[in-house]
């Protein structure tokens, strides 16, 4: 098994947001050998974004789930976004680059280039909702220099995901990613964001959830189930 840090080049200006203080690092954790009996086999992929409300990257959520998934045959990669006062798009186009890394370098990580998939958990699952309904929005494709389904996630697994901000809302990470900036807590408020675009989605949570209120999840499915997105 292979374990690689790559840092991602990401276009933060062309989105209009300041490259100052942002790091993006993307960890590989890529299979040694592929079945004896299947030259042509390809894996799929998942990039994973850890939980941390936005302040910081949570690394229960990040090797462990990467080698649980890789035991499974898919190849992971593990997002260590930038976190704290970094407005929402800015790790929004982290995952984007990482995406965008991980089908550019298919060939070579022997993967599937169409079964690219991304998992996160509470913020991180925020994040990678975000992709999920974001992925063609011009601000973001266009500033990777892509077009819209390059990016284009096969599905996302959330893991008790913020993705209100409203009422239920975990207010750390919405702070977090967008002040108060009232525009934007509309454009991070999922629930609001989803259309039949929406990639299909793969979602839990608990009830008795003290960080993250379980109505999160709730108002998420609702609007995929408006929209007819499977879940």
């Amino acid at each position: 098994m292979l374990y690689k840090k790559y840092t991602l080049e990401v276009p933060y200006e062309k989105a209009g947001v300041s490259a100052d203080g942002c790091r993006a690092v993307l960890t590989a954790f890529v299979p040694d050998k592929l079945p004896h009996d299947c030259r042509d086999f390809k894996r799929k992929a998942v990039i994973i974004c850890p939980g941390g409300g936005y302040e910081y990257c949570s690394v229960r959520e990040a090797e462990p789930v990467a080698v649980r998934f890789m035991s499974y045959g898919i190849t992971a990669f593990v997002l260590d976004y930038s976190c704290v006062n970094k407005l929402f798009p800015t790790a929004l186009l982290e995952l984007g680059a990482a995406f965008k890394f991980v089908r550019d370098n298919a060939e070579r990580f022997g993967i599937d280039s169409d079964s690219i998939f991304v998992c996160g958990f509470s913020a991180g699952g925020h994040l990678a909702a975000s992709l999920a309904v974001h992925w063609n929005k011009p601000y973001i494709y266009g500033s990777l220099g892509v077009n819209a389904e390059y990016i284009r996630p096969k599905g996302a697994v959330l893991s008790y995901p913020v993705i209100t901000s409203g009422e239920k809302r975990h207010d750390g990470s919405i702070v977090n990613i967008a002040a108060d900036n009232k525009e934007l807590w509309e454009t991070v408020s999922l629930e609001k964001q989803v259309t039949s675009d929406t990639v299909p989605v793969f979602i839990w949570a608990t009830c008795d959830d003290e960080l993250v209120p379980v109505e999160n999840t709730i108002l998420f499915t609702a609007a995929l189930a408006a929209n007819s997105v499977p879940f």
